[in-house]
């Protein structure tokens, strides 16, 4: 057998409502703690006041368990036995409980009708069961708290700090306040990044007019060297116009003169005191996704994910036109292109381990900053920043091997005006009118050789036209300069003029400081690497060529955002939103050489083990 309880309420109209729950055991409790099975909220009832038990052949046992009685068909008693069959009245407090027997589907089961027939006890029996346990009667009522904390919120947070943002101390409006608390750093809703830390009390440096959110023209009062990514206008048609969710916030800006774009929109502040996180790249891929079918006249592909969805490199390149104009144009790898940099320079030949002019750099050795073939090392040196290199200079870089001496006077040498023919011919010519064709060896830096002493035998070279040395003429010497062989010649670009005062021109040497003018790459972050790994110098023939690496090689180390394998690479690691002239933030603060360092040694590592070329 088992018991089911049914709990009777009245509606204020009389309408009886039943509340029915069924206990598969043998015994319930019965009292005021919310613990019992059956609950009776009356002061007069214990916390644990009587038991009913089942006992068999529908016996239900009754007894009191706090020691008071229970009142069992107008009998008091503390234990008693009742038949369920024949029904019983139990009446606890103000509670009245009927035993009797189930039928029908309810056969075999007892059924406890608990129902209040009287006041709850308590001093004053008019007193309704919920203000009994309720605080009603010792505060406010609703309506009154409501409005105590409405206008306490408002003192507070909105009346206090609008006083204390225009009641400043300090008489000068744009001075800082004094270090203490103000009511209206209250509304702060954090403390300010690391690089906006000085203004943490200095609020209207951002917040010009109180009440009103943050102007591009507060920002632009300390950032006077950034500009606009784009046109606003091309920049707006580039974002698209977004779902019904985004029009409407735009809508709702513009009622409150918050337009489209503003600098506070990407920069937030009060984001704790760390510093500017790199900008996400989902921010740059909702524009450039799929912009070309946004801006249909943009040059600009689309590009998603470095990894997997990113156009090849487009760098840079000198052009030179057949009329001798020069220009510059982006161009993509892909088409294997060609640069017109004015200068005759073989990588392959200087790069070489075993050819002469490796010979000649060991003979050189290591008090010339030799010792060995030449590496890139010994011409490209790293520029203040580490993340670049220094132009490559004659003087610094080229004369070394390539001497520009000609004569000697009183243990002085003289050599020729690098980078200007016409003071070259001039110094020539000079040469030759003060009998210098007699002195021995007088021609002998006006070829291309190793730097070194003069030899004190007298030269007589046949070049193409007429002997140089002794008996030779200034023209003849001018003429080998600039001819096949001469100190001019094999590096540069030579034309005639048909001026007979200067008689050869030089083409303009222009070389590339900076391919990526829309990205940036970081070398030093790189050291790991060999150069000949990404650049394929070794076997460039031209000083024409363009040894940059393709995408393809990059993508062999650096994956997305997102990539897991590869170092991570997002689009801030490589381009700079405002500024195109040096390094994205990510580059400076020095954040892509601690993250990336490990991860480009071990692909190193993987590769140099993979290979059977151990250069």
């Amino acid at each position: 057998m088992s018991f089911i309880v049914r709990k009777l309420a009245r509606t204020a109209d009389g309408r009886e409502i039943v509340r029915s729950k069924s206990y598969n055991r043998p015994q319930l409790t019965v009292g005021r703690g919310t613990d019992s099975d059956i609950h009776l909220p009356d002061l007069a009832v214990t916390l644990h006041h009587a038991m009913i038990r089942l006992v068999g052949n529908g016996q239900v046992e009754i007894s009191a368990t706090a020691g008071l009685p229970v009142v069992v068909d107008g009998n008091q008693t503390e234990h008693v036995t009742v038949n369920a069959i024949g029904g019983a009245d139990v009446r606890i407090g103000s509670h009245d409980i009927r035993v009797s027997a189930g039928d029908g589907d309810e056969a075999g089961q007892v059924i406890l009708t608990v129902e209040r027939v009287g006041a709850i006890s308590n001093s004053s029996e008019a007193k309704e069961e919920v203000k009994v346990f309720s605080l009603a009667s010792v505060i406010p009522g609703k309506r009154p708290l409501a409005w105590t904390f409405v206008i306490a919120v408002l003192a507070i947070f909105l009346a206090w700090p609008l006083v204390a943002s225009f009641q400043r101390s300090d008489p000068d409006p744009g001075a800082a306040r004094p270090k203490s608390f103000h009511a209206d750093q209250m509304w702060s809703s954090g403390a300010l990044s690391q690089v906006h830390k000085g203004l943490e009390n200095d609020c209207r440096a951002c917040h010009v007019n109180g009440g009103s959110s943050v102007k591009d023209e507060a920002c632009a009062t300390c950032h006077t060297a950034v500009h606009d990514h784009a046109d606003p206008a091309r920049l707006q048609v580039a974002m698209g116009k977004g779902g019904i969710e985004t029009r409407f916030k735009r809508t709702v800006n513009g009622l409150f003169n918050r337009p489209p774009g503003r600098c506070v929109e990407c920069h937030t502040e009060h984001e704790g005191a760390t510093a500017m996180p790199a900008t996400d790249e989902r921010f740059c891929t909702n524009c450039h996704k799929d912009m070309k079918g946004r801006l249909t006249d943009t040059k600009l592909a689309d590009a998603a994910d470095f990894g997997d969805d990113h156009p090849q490199f487009m760098p840079t390149l000198r052009m030179v036109s057949a009329a001798g104009v020069p220009s510059a144009a982006r161009v993509s790898l892909d088409g294997k292109p060609t640069e017109n940099n004015g200068l005759k320079f073989p990588h392959d030949v200087h790069l070489s381990a075993t050819n002469g002019i490796a010979q000649m750099a060991k003979m050189l050795g290591k008090g010339e900053g030799y010792g060995q073939p030449l590496q890139c090392a010994n011409c490209h040196r790293r520029d203040a920043t580490g993340s670049s290199f220094v132009a490559v200079d004659m003087e610094a870089d080229c004369q070394a091997c390539h001497s520009l001496d000609f004569d000697a006077v009183g243990g002085t040498i003289r050599t020729l005006r690098h980078g200007d023919p016409a003071q070259v011919v001039a110094d020539i010519r000079a040469f030759y009118s003060s009998g210098g064709q007699y002195r021995a060896a007088a021609t002998q830096g006006m070829e291309r050789r190793r730097p070194g002493a003069f030899t004190n035998r007298a030269v007589a070279v046949d070049y193409a036209q007429g002997q140089v040395g002794r008996g030779g003429t200034a023209d003849s010497a001018i003429r080998a300069v600039f001819s096949p062989g001469g100190a001019c010649f094999d590096c540069h670009v030579v034309k005639p003029t048909g001026n007979a005062r200067v008689p050869f021109a030089v083409a303009p040497v222009a070389l590339t400081k900076r391919y990526m003018m829309k990205g940036w790459f970081d070398h030093a972050a790189h050291d790991t690497e060999r150069c000949e790994s990404c650049h394929a110098v070794k076997t460039s023939k031209l000083s024409s060529d363009v040894n940059l690496p393709k995408i393809a090689r990059c993508q062999d180390c650096h994956g997305g955002q997102d990539a897991h394998k590869q170092v991570p690479s997002s689009c801030a690691m490589c381009h700079d939103y405002h500024r195109n002239d040096f390094a994205p933030l990510m580059v400076r603060s020095g954040k892509v050489r601690g993250k990336a360092a490990q991860r480009l040694d071990d692909k190193s590592n993987e590769r140099a083990a993979g290979s059977d070329d151990p250069s």
